[in-house]
Parts: structure tokens; C-alpha cells; sequence
């Protein structure tokens, strides 16, 4: 095992933490306070070629791998999971392409994506969320067309996106076998966008409802095949979820840096707070799970370049990365006592960023799930 990274790989890892440290770091607090997408950031970082790293080079990508993808998501969260994740979020939808696109479909979408255009992943349902399989948005075949009619929900970058990855169901009675996955663009008539949703942390990143009344897209706007959008789904998962694993890790690591750096500060009866045991092994603690979510994310990344199934170990990194970012939020928070709980600290918005990460691409309670049926499958073979 070599756990040393390429020349290549610490270049763009020290690229992005040099981007993240001048472009993000300084204006992190006010966009989460104005709500704003960072428009002007995302321009910056695509043009510096921080963006779209998975994208093959003939679309106008990076033509790196999954690794390389986490070490750069890992820096852009450690300035601000709001912002890594609004700039970073065209990863989902060009996965989608990578995994089931046509050549025309890749030329046409990812070209546009790494362009500067978003595009979103319209998945969740007010009644379906975790569970995949039981979305309601049906699209009905006519002639050479599909209708698609439905709600999404929580759909993240929808405000600003020019097209969908959309799931519906092309066959209610055939379960997880009956669900499609289509290319939509916003610019068809019967698309809708609501207004932006209101969140408690990760405000940079908006998300809302999108609307699909009678929508009529061509056949050739399947991605994949009639019946295939269940398995799309699940191979798109693989390659996200280490990325939401990465940008935990990202803010772990912040909350082990700014908590370090106020315990070695703040001094309580005549010696630094750090100095005070019930301090010190709650840092250390910190610091413990960091490494231990860095290698779970790694091993994960790892296994999809190697070409290897990693899905269990995407499961591994996802739950635990995840759990872990919302305990060593709270823990930097009591850490700084008082302090933590004001805004004028970064340890408070650092809290409300990372409970999400337990809950969106699949919750820490599915994680579970996936895990004890992957040790089950494993355990009959």
C-alpha cells in the first residue's frame, strides 16, 4: 500500500486549499448571511480549472479521477461547504452522463456544463426522499415522446441550472424496474422552478421545487434505457457519495483547525484552555476521526478509479464522515464555549453546514442499510 499522493495530486490539492484560502475563506460568512450563490466564485475556479475534473478532456474536463476529485472537494468544504457545494454541484449530473450517456447526449450536456452551464439532479419527491423506488413522477409514452408529470423537491442548484437529470416512473407496476431517467431542459414548456427553499445551513447552495406539467421530450432524451433509471441511480451514488464523504472531511478538518487554534488562545485559570484535559481529548478525539474519515474517503475514491466496486465502501465513508462532521461540529462549538454559539465565530455556521451532510445522497440511517446487505450478500457467496 503507498498512502503517498503524486506529484499531480498534491499540486491540485494545494491549488484548490490556495483557491479556497483567497476566494472562498474571506467572503464565507456573508454569502451564508445573504443567501447568495457565488456566481463570481464558480467562474473563477472553472476558469482556473478546478471544476468538472472527472469530465473527459474531449468535453472540455479535466480528464482526472475520482481521487483527484475528493482531494479538491476536500478544500473547497474546508472554506465553506455552502459554496464547495454550489460550485461543485454540476459533478452529479455529469456523473449521470459518465455513467449512461450517449455520445451525442455527452457532447451536448457536459460541453455545456463545463461551459459554464449548470445542470441539477432531480431525484427526491415530497413523499419520496431515501427510497428511490417509490417516486411518483410518471412520464407517458407517446409515440416518439414522453409526458412527464411531477413535483421534485430539494432539488439543489435548481435556481440556477439550464437543464435536469430527471427520474420517473415509465412503469408504476414494475417497481425500482420501472423507473426512467431523462435529459429535461428548462427551457420546454410545462418546466417550473419554485422559489428558493429556506435552509439551515449550506445557504450558499440553494435548493427548490421544480415543476413538471405535461412535458414532452423526445425519446432520445432517455438516459440509458426505458426501465434503467433505478440502476443509474445506484451506479451515480457510488461516485457522489465520496464526494459528500470529501467535503465532510473538509469540515472536520476545519473544526479540528479552528478549534486548535482558540483552545491554544483562550486561557482559563492561568493556562491555556487546550491544557485542560476535558479540552485536549475532545480536539485529540477530533483529530482521531478526521484521519479515520480522510482513509474511508480515499479507500472509496480509490476503488472506482482502480475500476473495483466500491460501494460498500463508499457506504463506509459516506455514514461515517458524515456522522462525524456533525459531532466534531457541536464538539468545536463547546469548545469555544459562549463564543461558539455567536456569529461572530465560524464554529456556529460550521454546526448548521454539516447536519445535512447525514442526510442528503442517501441518510447515515441508509448508509446502514446499504452496508448490512452488502455484509449479507458478501457473507452467502
Amino acid at each position: 500500500m503507498n498512502f503517498e499522493l503524486t506529484s499531480e495530486q498534491r499540486m491540485i490539492r494545494d491549488l484548490a486549499r490556495e483557491f479556497t484560502e483567497k476566494e472562498i475563506l474571506p467572503v464565507a460568512a456573508r454569502f451564508d448571511r445573504e443567501d447568495k450563490f457565488p456566481h463570481e466564485i464558480h467562474r473563477k475556479a472553472l476558469e482556473l480549472g478546478l471544476l468538472h475534473l472527472t469530465v473527459p478532456t474531449a468535453y472540455g474536463g479535466g480528464g482526472l479521477g475520482v481521487f483527484e476529485l475528493a482531494l479538491v472537494t476536500e478544500q473547497l468544504a474546508w472554506g465553506c461547504c455552502g459554496i464547495g457545494g454550489a460550485i461543485g454541484l454540476n459533478t452529479v449530473a455529469a456523473d449521470a452522463l459518465t455513467v449512461a450517456g450517449t455520445e451525442a447526449q455527452k457532447q451536448k450536456y457536459l460541453t455545456r456544463l463545463t461551459r459554464g452551464e449548470f445542470g441539477c439532479y432531480a431525484a427526491t419527491e415530497p413523499g419520496a426522499g431515501s427510497d428511490v423506488a417509490g417516486l411518483q413522477t410518471r412520464a407517458e409514452r407517446r409515440g416518439d415522446k414522453y409526458v412527464i408529470n411531477g413535483t421534485k423537491i430539494w432539488i439543489s442548484n435548481a435556481t440556477v441550472s439550464n437543464f435536469a437529470v430527471v427520474f420517473a416512473k415509465t412503469d408504476p407496476a414494475a417497481g425500482h424496474r420501472g423507473l426512467t431517467t431523462f435529459l429535461v431542459d428548462f427551457d420546454l414548456p410545462g418546466v417550473a422552478v419554485g422559489k428558493k427553499l429556506e435552509k439551515l445551513g449550506q445557504r450558499a447552495s440553494p435548493a427548490a421545487e421544480l415543476n413538471l406539467v405535461d412535458v414532452e421530450v423526445p425519446a432520445t432524451q432517455i438516459l440509458g434505457e426505458e426501465g434503467g433509471g433505478f440502476l443509474v441511480a445506484m451506479k451515480v451514488f457510488d461516485r457522489s457519495r465520496p464526494m459528500i464523504a470529501a467535503s465532510a472531511v473538509g469540515l472536520i478538518q476545519r473544526c479540528l483547525d479552528e478549534s486548535l487554534l482558540y483552545a491554544t488562545e483562550r486561557k482559563t485559570m492561568g493556562r491555556p484552555i487546550l491544557e485542560h484535559q476535558a479540552i485536549g481529548h475532545k480536539i485529540a478525539d477530533m483529530a482521531i476521526r478526521l484521519e479515520a474519515a480522510r482513509l474511508l474517503t480515499y479507500q472509496a475514491a480509490w476503488l472506482l478509479d482502480a475500476g473495483q466496486r466500491n460501494t460498500t465502501q463508499a457506504a463506509y465513508a459516506k455514514a461515517f464522515a458524515a456522522d462525524s462532521a456533525t459531532w466534531a461540529a457541536s464538539e468545536a462549538v463547546q469548545v469555544f464555549g459562549g463564543m461558539g454559539y455567536s456569529t461572530e465565530f465560524p464554529v456556529e455556521k460550521l454546526y448548521r453546514d454539516a447536519k445535512v451532510l447525514q442526510i442528503y445522497e442517501g441518510t447515515s440511517e441508509i448508509q446502514r442499510n446499504i452496508i448490512v446487505r452488502e455484509l449479507s450478500t458478501a457473507k452467502g457467496r
